[in-house]
C-alpha cells in the first residue's frame, strides 16, 4: 500500500483557513482578517513570479520554508518594509502553517520548517510626542470658519482627549456622542474590546456643535469627507499634515517634525504620565492589552528621568587620566 501523497492544492486550504479557522472557529476581528488577507495577497503574488506558475496551481510543496524566507527578504529589500511589517506578515504565514499541520498531517515536515522561522529582532525607536504648547498649536491651526476646518478641529481634539487610535476615532458615529448625561464616549478597540473614556467639557461642546450644524442620522459617520463618506485614514493624515504645517508658523519647534496621527496618541499618554497618572490607568485609557506596552512611555520621558537623577547624589570620584597598557592581552582581559 503506497503512502499518501503530501502534495495538496494550496487554494482550497487558504480559503478554508480564512472562512473556517479565522471566521468561524476563532471569530477574529475584521481588521485581523484584512491584515492576513493583505499578507497572503503579497505572498501568493510573489510565489507566482518566483515559481512562474499561477496561484491557482500552487500546492503545499511550493509553500515551503525557502519560499517563505525569500518572500520575507523580498518585503525588506524590494518593498522596503520595516522589520515590524515583515514580522507581521510572518505571523500570518505561521498561523496558516499551524492550520495546515492539523488539517493535512502529511505535510507536517514542511509546516514545521515554516514554524521554525523566527521573527527578526529590531530596535524599538523612542516614542515621539508633542509638548503641550505644540499640541495646542496644532489644535488651533484648522480654520474653523470652514466646514473642513471645523471637522479637523473636532477630530484632533477627540484624538488628543481620548488617545484613541485613528481607526477608533474614524469609526465613531453621530450616535456615539452623548448630548446629555456623563461626558464620555465608548470606543471600539482592537479585538472587539470596548472602553469608555471621559471627555473634557470643551471636547463635548465642540463635538455637540459639530453635530448640531453638520450631523445627520445616529448611524452616520461622525467624521465625513466632502462626499459624505467616512473619512479615511489617509485623508485624516493629510489634514493633520496641513495643520502641523500651519502650526509651525507660530510654533517653530514643529518645523521638520515627523508628526503622525499616532504621535497624537503618544502625546496623550505622555501628558497623562507627566500629570502623575498611574501607568495601569493609562493602559486602560489607551486600550493596551498589557501594561507592559505602556511602559514604553516611561522610557521616552527624559524629564522624569532627569528629575529622578536629581534626587540622587552624584558619587565623589576623582578624574583619572587614561594611560594605555603596554600589554594588549592584559587590556583586553580587563575590559
Amino acid at each position: 500500500m503506497s503512502a499518501p501523497s503530501s502534495t495538496v492544492p494550496l487554494g482550497p486550504l487558504v480559503q478554508r483557513f480564512f472562512v473556517t479557522r479565522l471566521g468561524q472557529q476563532r471569530n477574529v476581528s475584521p481588521a485581523t482578517i484584512a491584515a492576513y488577507r493583505d499578507a497572503f495577497r503579497l505572498l501568493l503574488r510573489f510565489a507566482e513570479g518566483h515559481l512562474h506558475r499561477p496561484a491557482s496551481a500552487l500546492t503545499t510543496d511550493d509553500l515551503n520554508a525557502p519560499l517563505v524566507l525569500a518572500f520575507l527578504d523580498h518585503l525588506e529589500r524590494d518593498r522596503h518594509n520595516a522589520i515590524r511589517s515583515r514580522n507581521a506578515r510572518l505571523v500570518a504565514v505561521r498561523a496558516f502553517a499551524q492550520y495546515v499541520a492539523t488539517e493535512e498531517p502529511t505535510v507536517l515536515p514542511i509546516t514545521q520548517r515554516i514554524l521554525a522561522i523566527p521573527c527578526k529582532r529590531h530596535q524599538r525607536p523612542v516614542l515621539g510626542y508633542l509638548s503641550r504648547e505644540e499640541m495646542q498649536a496644532v489644535l488651533d491651526a484648522p480654520d474653523v470658519t470652514t466646514w473642513s476646518g471645523e471637522r479637523d478641529r473636532a477630530l484632533f481634539l477627540i484624538l488628543y482627549n481620548t488617545g484613541a487610535r485613528i481607526s477608533e476615532a474614524l469609526g465613531l458615529s453621530v450616535g456615539d456622542i452623548p448630548t446629555t448625561g456623563p461626558a464620555c464616549i465608548t470606543v471600539h478597540g482592537k479585538g472587539r474590546k470596548e472602553r469608555t473614556i471621559p471627555l473634557w467639557p470643551r471636547t463635548r461642546d465642540v463635538l455637540t456643535a459639530w453635530i448640531r450644524r453638520h450631523g445627520g442620522m445616529s448611524s452616520d459617520p461622525l467624521f465625513r469627507n466632502r462626499r459624505g463618506e467616512r473619512l479615511t485614514r489617509s485623508g485624516a493624515a493629510d489634514r493633520l499634515a496641513l495643520a502641523v504645517a500651519r502650526a509651525a508658523v507660530t510654533s517653530p519647534s514643529l518645523r521638520n517634525r515627523d508628526v503622525s496621527l499616532h504621535t497624537v496618541r503618544h502625546t496623550t499618554a505622555m501628558h497623562l504620565l507627566q500629570s502623575g497618572t498611574d501607568t495601569a490607568v493609562i493602559a486602560l485609557w489607551l486600550g493596551h492589552a498589557s501594561v507592559v506596552t505602556t511602559h514604553g512611555y516611561l522610557e521616552a520621558d527624559l524629564a522624569m528621568k532627569e528629575r529622578a537623577l536629581a534626587r540622587v547624589d552624584p558619587p565623589k570620584a576623582g578624574t583619572r587620566r587614561f594611560k594605555p597598557s603596554e600589554d594588549i592581552l592584559a587590556f583586553l582581559d580587563h575590559l
